[in-house]
């Protein structure tokens, strides 16, 4: 046995120790600090691991609909019988995936696993490619995203170029122009995408963007949305454009009875929100690479649970806050959020809360995302009170939707980010139904702060 293998099998070990010690103190630090330090004993570590079958992993990568994408395909795959390692956690640097190789291992570095399906960060994807060479590659799209760290979409668009090569099979968003323009990279390519519907949309309005193409930098014109920045596209200056007839292809929605085709089959589903639509579509096309019919995929469809702390509610007295976890960190999460209100057309309080971003220094917020958005059918679904709140971009937030036409006398401004001051806020209104939109951090800081006034008699605690 050389020196490299004994450094693998100690970095291996301590990892296991590490998985076991971690699960006593806490789940969630467990999905990366194992891998983590086992990447420090060993650099290329994961490079270590035997009997991975490479046409049999899945890297799933893009800007958003990586989590919900994995935990799709994941799920289908195992209902269908197969053994899968992957980080459904959302641990997807390359300490997160070292880990899920060590938990799916044995002592001495061979994987139990038939396939393998993670979710790649994209920064990240050269660093955890070179070590695990994948063969099949999905690419959700390519957004602004974390400006902070990447600046443009075209930083992350050209670390991915650089990887992308004839030796893998591409899964491309067929209506999303960045991931779609990997078709030339000289792979075996399969597109997805979603058929226009009752919900798409078109864009007319003052403060809407669009992109340039990705292959001769002239605008991209959309001919229609299914969700924002992803729809059925034309290049105005080369012949770049969605394809006619995608691979895998979601057709006949029915929003009322969450059903749908594609591929000739029919399907029934638990979540039918349309960004949805392609998480389904793109688990369809990796589906028929791995043998899993038709029937085995619907029956795993049924039993599909989400992401918990997506969507979460608070009971606050009478009143029912339901909170719309979002990706602070780009505009397609917010805009999701400002849809799925939309589409409740009762009486409601809208609450906005984009705060500052507690990340690396310096600390980051943004006014433009908002701005990014189409707010026309959120401010026309019966908003009695908008309460914006944030030390840092409370106004900029409530001007954004003065812009768009709201009554600034129905707009409660709050610059602050205390939870006693929002609450007192919430407390003069009597509308009971309330969205919330802000990031996780203030979530859990406030549903904290409800519980202590609930223990101290208030709001319907007694």
């Amino acid at each position: 046995m050389n020196i490299k293998r004994i450094k693998f099998l100690i970095a291996l070990y301590i990892g296991k120790i590490l998985v076991f010690l971690t699960r006593l103190i806490s789940k969630e630090r467990g999905t990366n600090i194992p891998g983590a330090y086992a990447n420090k004993i060993q650099k290329d570590f994961i490079n270590g691991f035997r009997g991975i079958n490479y046409d049999k992993v899945i890297f799933i990568t893009g800007t958003n609909g990586k989590s919900t994408t994995n935990n799709i395909i994941v799920h289908t795959l195992r209902t269908a019988g197969k053994t899968v390692a992957t980080n459904l956690e959302g641990a997807n640097l390359i300490g997160g995936i070292a880990t899920a190789l060590i938990k799916n291992s044995t002592l001495t570095g061979n994987m139990k696993t038939e396939c393998m399906c993670f979710e790649i960060d994209e920064r990240s994807f050269a660093r955890i490619y070179e070590y695990l060479p994948a063969k099949n590659i999905c690419i959700t799209n390519l957004q602004k995203d974390q400006v902070q760290r990447n600046g443009e979409p075209d930083y992350i668009y050209q670390k991915l170029k650089k990887v992308i090569n004839p030796s893998m099979t591409l899964y491309l968003n067929n209506e999303e122009p960045r991931a779609k323009s990997f078709e030339d990279m000289g792979c075996k390519v399969f597109y997805y995408g979603v058929e226009k519907n009752e919900t798409s949309f078109e864009k007319n309005d003052f403060f809407d963007v669009s992109l340039p193409c990705p292959k001769c930098n002239d605008k991209i014109k959309f001919n229609y949305y299914n969700i924002d920045n992803v729809g059925n596209f034309t290049c105005t200056g080369c012949n770049f454009k969605s394809e006619e007839k995608p691979n895998f292809e979601i057709k006949n929605i029915n929003f009322k009875t969450n059903e749908f085709e594609c591929d000739g089959k029919k399907y029934k589903v638990p979540y039918s929100q349309p960004f949805f639509m392609y998480n389904y579509a793109l688990c369809i096309a990796i589906c028929q690479k791995f043998q899993i019919p038709a029937d085995q995929i619907q029956k795993a469809f049924s039993t599909f649970k989400n992401i918990s702390g997506r969507l979460e509610t608070i009971h606050y007295g009478s009143k029912e806050i339901k909170y719309i976890r979002i990706k602070q960190e780009n505009p397609e999460t917010l805009q999701s959020a400002f849809d799925y209100i939309a589409r409740d057309s009762n009486p409601k309080i809208f609450m906005l809360g984009l705060e500052q971003l507690v990340d690396f220094k310096p600390y980051y917020t943004n006014t433009f995302y908002s701005f990014d958005c189409n707010v026309n059918k959120l401010i026309e679904s019966n908003i009695e009170r908008y309460i914006c709140f944030s030390e840092a971009v409370a106004y900029d937030s409530a001007n954004r939707l003065i812009y768009a036409g709201v009554d600034k006398n129905k707009i409660s401004i709050l610059p602050t980010d205390s939870d006693e001051e929002i609450l007192k806020e919430l407390d003069k209104y009597d509308c009971n139904n309330v969205y919330l939109v802000t990031w996780l951090h203030k979530y859990e800081e406030l549903i904290k702060d409800v519980a202590k006034i609930k223990k101290a008699g208030g709001k319907d605690g007694k």
